[in-house]
């Protein structure tokens, strides 16, 4: 019988067979350090983070992705092949039950824990927790692993990380990062999109607080930040927001970025390197 080396610590169970098909099940360590067993390789995968779908899809598993959320809007095909099982906070679980997934791939910020817990209690259910870009990285070896596409996995990640060690050394910049609007919200340490901030050279002038904290435009006046950053999602920030923020930081340029390539921590990161690169030179 064919071995498999597993990055996620898989141990084999047992042998399975349905249709013809052979499936083994094996233990997986999630990022949480939960132990999970599934069947392996996974014939039926619901997802319930957008940049985890795309990460699915690139891996090359058009057939065994049966469900997905609303938001997950990448590949676009997608949102009218698979089931649609609502938010990433807010699931029908009777679709989900419908599906009988063998495996559900999840987020720690992205999905509730009550939504994980019932889950879990009645299918295996993948918990990533992503902070910084080797959490990404350790994430798309571990789905690969996974779901049966390890080398692609591997292959990914190291394109990935290899893109990132050839972005130059920039200026520093004072910048904050606004997510929401009323109540204004920005990016703060421990959170992905401030390591990819930090990795495009930025200095988060609310690296102190933790998370996503709420701020007032005083607050924001008062840090003078260089360059204020007015992400795409989950908020549409657009040019007619630029006023507001110009009133009370008259010397602070203002950019509308795209807040997939600075949050999704799936494939969509072979495309962020060069999109930080272009960044910072327009800032010159």
């Amino acid at each position: 019988m064919q071995s498999y080396t597993v990055w996620a610590f898989g141990v084999i169970f047992g042998i399975k067979s349905s249709f013809g098909l052979i499936t083994m099940e094996h233990t997986f360590t999630d990022q949480l350090k939960r132990p999970i067993k599934c069947s392996f390789p996974p014939r039926r995968i619901v997802s319930l983070v957008p940049s985890q779908t795309e990460l699915l899809y690139t891996l090359g598993l058009e057939e065994e992705v049966v469900g997905i959320t609303k938001f997950c809007i990448h590949p676009k095909v997608w949102l009218k092949q698979k089931t649609i099982i609502g938010g990433t906070k807010q699931f029908h679980h009777e679709r989900i039950h419908q599906l009988q997934p063998d495996l559900i791939i999840a987020n720690k910020e992205e999905n509730s824990k009550e939504d994980i817990e019932k889950l879990s209690s009645q299918y295996p259910v993948w918990l990533s927790d992503i902070y910084t870009l080797k959490d990404a990285l350790h994430m798309i070896k571990s789905v690969g692993s996974l779901t049966d596409r390890e080398e692609t996995g591997l292959k990914l990640a190291e394109d990935i990380a290899t893109a990132f060690t050839q972005l130059p050394s920039f200026k520093p910049l004072r910048a904050a990062y606004l997510i929401w609007r009323k109540p204004y919200m920005a990016v703060a340490s421990n959170t992905f999109i401030n390591e990819m901030l930090l990795n495009a050279g930025f200095i988060n002038v609310f690296q102190r607080l933790e998370r996503y904290p709420e701020i007032r435009l005083e607050t924001l006046a008062a840090q003078a930040p260089d360059v204020l950053l007015l992400s795409s999602e989950p908020y549409p920030f657009n040019s007619s927001h630029f006023e507001e923020f110009q009133d009370a930081c008259p010397n602070t340029i203002i950019k509308i970025v795209d807040g997939e390539l600075f949050s999704w921590y799936g494939s969509r990161l072979l495309k962020t390197p060069e999109y930080l690169y272009q960044l910072r030179k327009s800032l010159h």
